[in-house]
């Protein structure tokens, strides 16, 4: 509707109230204007349905059952990272969305204005986008286009936009066949193998940006959509430097199997160990991390998150170990990860009922007498952790590496934890990780040993060990 104002200058009303101030973008399904709400006294954003001459009445159809159904999924959100709808009007068989006014730039923007954020604005970021999508699955609706171009960043605030491809558990799926719905560069590997969108594919679009948020390019992005696929399948991408625990979660959102990737409370538990300190302002470059772990002569990169973890609890979010940082004043309290079982370093541990043992743990020893820990030894086991379920015992042997850094990891804030009492334990004792050999953890689906406290002939488990550093026998548990 176009009225007369003030000195016969025109001005735009939709819906009798919303005067239209000046377009703000546009896309393929439509424009968005802001304008000023005259009943309330606000200013808002208006999204209208503009579809392009030509566009059979089918396909219309569904754009505009797209742009009512954005309205009711976000309208059915309560969350302060997700952008508030406040009416949906048809006028002129014109539908409009009257959304919360966002005085931002896109996550894209602002990376090209400014640089890769810095891994505590990242963090800041994850936190407030993995909050919109919880509160979105517990609804029952997943958005299926996470990506940075709808990610809203300004003033500590993040805002998750665009619900318009969202598909909720109540409402038919709207698409023509063959259509692929979302951006391939952010879509879950599992959705382009023919899967339904899920809360995991949410999480692992969330990890490729958050991906492009830390390192400033497309971890997927290629030249053409079917390299694009082939690279959200088999090319998994390498960050350049550690990021802290971001880089932690980005490695943990990019995993393939959607068993093992992680999920929202995970991400949250591994976020809420980074101070918080806004939404993005200003980048400055990032500090490259120092290697500091080394196997079989090779160096490890850093301590990361595994990407092959779907049970990291506690230890996959804090697997940044202290041990890891440059400029940190303490010891370097980590030995190489050896591998345990067939072909492993260490042929077998076999220690009964005990969790401590005599023998120097080293490549091509044998470690089979277990003793009280109330009597000296030379080591403890001080904990195990499995890095899937028991009921994902028939999953492929995720590789040596991925195991190792997740050993690592979950090792290094274990030994770091008040778990530990020993005094001085950063110069006095030393701890390694033992991981299973890749015929130790084939072996488990048809393994009917029975468990005890060291690894079976067949064994899925990360196992932790714990001895003096000078080579000293302990004379009691270094375990709380």
């Amino acid at each position: 509707m176009v009225e007369q104002v003030g000195s016969g200058a025109q001005t735009r009303l939709i819906g009798g109230r919303y005067q239209v101030i000046q377009e703000l973008g546009r896309g393929g399904m439509g424009i968005v204007w802001r304008a000023w709400d005259q009943v309330i006294g606000r200013e808002v954003a208006i999204k209208e349905l503009h579809l392009p001459d030509g566009v059979p009445p089918a396909e219309r159809q569904v754009y505009e059952e797209r742009v009512l159904r954005e309205a009711r999924t976000a309208g059915r959100l309560n969350d302060p990272a997700v952008v508030t709808v406040h009416d949906v009007l048809a006028e002129a068989g014109t539908t409009y969305i009257v959304m919360e006014l966002v005085q931002a730039v896109t996550l894209n923007q602002y990376v090209a204005q400014h640089g890769p954020l810095r891994p505590e604005q990242a963090a800041d970021l994850a936190r407030q986008v993995v909050s919109a999508l919880e509160s979105a699955h517990a609804a029952g609706i997943v958005h299926r286009d996470v990506k940075p171009s709808n990610i809203m960043v300004a003033d500590g605030r993040v805002k998750l936009a665009d619900f318009g491809i969202a598909q909720t558990l109540d409402d038919p799926r709207l698409t023509t066949s063959g259509a692929i719905i979302g951006s391939p560069s952010f879509m879950a590997p599992e959705r382009l193998q023919g899967a339904d969108a899920s809360p995991a594919s949410d999480l692992w679009s969330l990890g490729a940006t958050l991906f492009f948020a830390v390192e400033g390019w497309m971890p997927f992005e290629r030249q053409t959509t079917a390299a694009t696929l082939n690279a959200v399948l088999n090319e998994p991408p390498q960050l350049s430097r550690p990021h802290g625990v971001v880089g932690s979660v980005i490695t943990g959102l990019l995993i393939n199997d959607p068993r093992a990737r992680f999920t929202g409370p995970q991400v949250r538990a591994l976020l809420d160990s980074v101070p918080a300190n806004g939404a993005p302002e200003s980048t400055r470059p990032g500090t490259r991390v120092a290697s500091v772990s080394q196997s079989k002569g090779r160096l490890r990169p850093w301590l990361i998150a595994s990407g092959v973890t779907a049970l990291v609890l506690f230890a996959a979010g804090l697997l940044v170990g202290r041990f890891a940082l440059v400029g940190n004043s303490d010891p370097i309290a980590m030995e190489p990860t050896l591998t345990y079982g067939k072909g492993g370093d260490i042929e077998m541990i076999s220690l009964d009922d005990e969790k401590c043992g005599v023998g120097k743990i080293a490549a091509q020893a044998q470690l089979t007498e277990g003793v009280s820990c109330s009597e000296p030894h030379d080591f403890e086991l001080v904990t195990e952790s499995t890095p899937f379920s028991s009921s994902d015992d028939d999953l492929r042997y995720p590789g040596e590496e991925a195991l190792a850094r997740y050993g690592e990891g979950y090792c290094s804030i274990y030994f770091d934890s008040d778990k530990i009492l020993a005094p001085g334990k950063q110069t006095a004792l030393r701890f390694v990780a033992l991981i299973p050999s890749e015929q130790t953890w084939t072996d488990l689906a048809d393994s009917s040993a029975s468990s005890s406290s060291g690894p079976s002939p067949a064994d899925q488990s990360v196992y932790c060990a714990v001895f003096s550093a000078n080579g000293d026998k302990l004379q009691t548990s270094v375990t709380r």
